[in-house]
């Protein structure tokens, strides 16, 4: 069924709404997936604050054009849908990866980072990178650590003086 004017102009609003709004934009090939295996992936983004997009490539292709970003949809193979991260750049890449290895038809093609194109295996890349709440938990780490072994080697000097207290006290008595 062909898409009325009006269809197209609100799917082109959406997009550039998206498009405004995100961080970053992730390309996966989809063909292959079903509708199920799609929406159990538009749930799985939702905890990674992203979504899922499958438009058409020659209205995305509008949208981007409107949006003034130099990137045209049209030039990558494949049954094209957006990934779309609002927060954290490297959870939605995190989550799509994980969602790529357990059901194959799912292929990441690149991304689309501050206005950079990203191949795809940049992409995988950054999906192994840690998350940001990892980072901030081994930066947490890094700097108590040094803290906490001040505090041992404090302990460690009061439990000798109280050691060697107890044995004065027990020969006195």
């Amino acid at each position: 069924m062909a898409l009325t004017k009006e269809k197209k102009k609100e799917i082109i609003d959406d997009v550039r709404g998206n498009i405004a709004n995100q961080k970053v934009i992730y390309f996966v090939n989809y063909k292959g997936l079903k509708a199920r295996e799609v929406e159990s992936l538009r749930e799985e983004l939702k905890d990674h604050d992203a979504n899922i997009m499958v438009v058409k490539k020659t209205l995305a292709k509008i949208a981007f054009e409107e949006e003034n970003i130099d990137f045209d949809p049209e030039e990558i193979d494949g049954e094209l849908a957006f990934v779309f991260g609002y927060g954290d750049v490297v959870s939605p890449a995190k989550a799509i990866s994980d969602f790529a290895k357990d059901y194959k038809k799912l292929e990441i093609l690149g991304a689309l980072l501050d206005e950079s194109v990203l191949e795809a295996g940049k992409v995988e890349k950054l999906a192994d990178l840690p998350s940001k709440d990892q980072l901030r938990a081994q930066l947490v780490a890094t700097l108590a650590s040094p803290i906490s072994g001040f505090v041992g080697v404090l302990e460690g000097n009061i439990k000798g003086l109280i050691n060697v207290l107890k044995r004065e006290a027990e020969k006195k008595n």
